[in-house]
């Protein structure tokens, strides 16, 4: 870039901490950014990090993150050049991405017609097996009737999942295991798909009996090179909502990774796809896999994979959208270590994960080495009622998964919310688990486990554990000695009985 090239000026559609984890890679760019936010944002740490800030409206989404006029019309006052969707609300929107560009903006992510593509899952489906990826079976478009589905399951045989067509997230999904319940199910979820996604059409599934969910990261840019950047394994899910992520995947061989790699980039290729995409597969307990959907976005899980694999996807994704090419090869590449991934929510696991909304009192991250935080709140911080209650995510690195775990473990003692409550006790409960940390899991096995009182055991600890905490205290009060030793060892002693009654609360 020359002295006389005005900067390019990047303006995030979105909140939180997406927000300021693409500012972040725009600072190592160059770029200057812009922030948007709603009433409910005003004082939110990604508005105060942007080098510009335009409100878009009251906090309704609708009125706000997802106005795309009002999204426009920030770009204009603030002169931005490109506009980043972070993930959620419009990141998926084929007419925001056309809209971008009619706007003369450059639209960080993939093609209109790419998005458009993989957002119908009936349509996915046959672009897939005409490329050669292998699909679950399924019906080949939307349901016209409970005729229709009945007629499938009796080919394919029950259990069958009804989807939503236009689905994600584990919205407008429904299992079924007879005849009996298709005719109840089938108006129900196409309500559920009209009421989340605007269309209520609806398809079914043979059912992968408790399978694994892989996922395959690509980056593609306009030369037509597709890259595979590592697979993660994200079974850990709640009600179809990921939770835990973790890169690699521990049952993924080499082997299987490069059928795995192929795949993806088969799926990515068929759509000509360009920035950075997610192909998500279903992993059978026999080995054998299934396309699931792709993500025409950045994942919020996609650390793990950065972490591992030593890339910057945020700023490649950038870096194709002005017109370079990708920033590494297949070759070039190389794995190192174990990461894992824990989705921190402002939600209350002993009440059904409801949300917590509030003002979060006082935050204490963890650190040292191989610890990451994708933050989007402070000290201070109001977390509204109005959007998704992720807060951030840990991400912690290891030489191995085992190394991994330890450390995650560690971070979770150190780490401090107050003034609403939060998933942390799920995640010390699950690194303590003897299934979790053998990789014993299958997409339903968190759901199963939460059934069988995964966090209500955890509460029958040995009171000696507590005991060990205070006498650790006591130790470095007696070694440092004074006053100042006399408050570390309170405010230690106090945080560490505060983290373990957390890990089982």
């Amino acid at each position: 870039m020359t002295a006389a090239t005005p900067r390019p000026r990047l303006l995030v559609a979105n909140r939180g901490e997406i927000a300021l984890r693409i500012f972040r890679a725009c600072r190592d760019l160059g770029i200057e950014t812009v922030a948007v936010f709603s009433d409910a944002d005003r004082a939110a740490p990604h508005v105060a990090a942007a080098d510009y800030a335009v409100r878009l409206g009251p906090a309704p989404a609708r009125e706000s993150y997802l106005s795309v006029p009002a999204l426009l019309d920030a770009a204009r006052k603030t002169r931005a050049t490109l506009v980043h969707p972070g993930y959620g609300f419009l990141a998926e929107n084929a007419a925001f991405a056309r809209a971008c560009g009619e706007a003369g903006l450059v639209f960080v992510g993939p093609s209109p017609d790419a998005i458009a593509a993989m957002g119908s899952k009936t349509g996915s489906r046959r672009l897939m097996e005409k490329a050669g990826v292998p699909v679950v079976p399924g019906t080949p478009g939307p349901a016209r009737d409970v005729a229709e589905l009945a007629g499938f399951a009796a080919r394919s045989g029950y259990p069958i999942l009804l989807k939503a067509s236009a689905g994600g997230g584990g919205k407008g999904m429904r299992r079924i295991d007879t005849e009996a319940e298709l005719a109840a199910a089938f108006p129900r979820v196409s309500a559920e798909a009209a009421a989340s996604f605007g269309d209520g059409a609806v398809y079914a599934e043979k059912l992968v009996e408790r399978p694994r969910h892989i996922e395959v990261q690509v980056v593609g840019d306009r030369s037509g090179r597709i890259v595979a950047v590592g697979e993660r394994e994200c079974s850990i899910q709640r009600r179809h909502q990921k939770v835990v992520e973790e890169c690699p995947s521990p049952v993924v061989d080499e082997r299987l990774r490069a059928r795995l790699f192929d795949a993806a980039v088969s799926a990515a290729r068929a759509v000509s796809y360009t920035s950075c995409g997610t192909v998500e597969f279903l992993l059978a307990p026999d080995g054998g896999f299934y396309f699931l959907e792709m993500n025409t976005r950045l994942q919020v899980e996609h650390p793990v994979t950065e972490e591992v694999w030593g890339v910057d996807l945020a700023a490649a994704m950038i870096a194709i959208a002005l017109g370079e090419g990708l920033p590494f090869s297949a070759e070039s590449l190389t794995r190192r270590g174990h990461a894992i991934e824990c989705r921190v929510y402002a939600e209350d696991p002993t009440r059904g994960f409801a949300p917590s909304p509030g003002t979060i009192a006082a935050l204490r991250l963890p650190e040292g080495p191989g610890v990451r935080n994708d933050v989007g709140v402070a000290a201070g911080s109001v977390v509204p009622i109005d959007y998704d209650p992720m807060l951030g995510k840990l991400v912690v690195h290891g030489r191995d998964r085992d190394t991994t775990i330890a450390r995650l473990s560690r971070a979770l003692a150190d780490y401090e919310i107050a003034g609403v409550e939060t998933t942390l006790p799920l995640f010390r409960a699950l690194v303590a688990d003897a299934e979790f940390r053998s990789a014993a899991f299958d997409v339903q096995w968190l759901d199963r486990r939460l059934a069988d009182g995964l966090l209500a055991r955890g509460a029958e600890r040995p009171e000696d554990v507590l005991l060990a905490a205070a006498g650790l205290a006591e130790a470095e009060r007696l070694a440092l000695g004074g006053e100042a030793a006399e408050a570390r060892s309170l405010w230690r002693s106090s945080a560490r009985r505060e983290a373990l009654r957390g890990s089982v609360s």
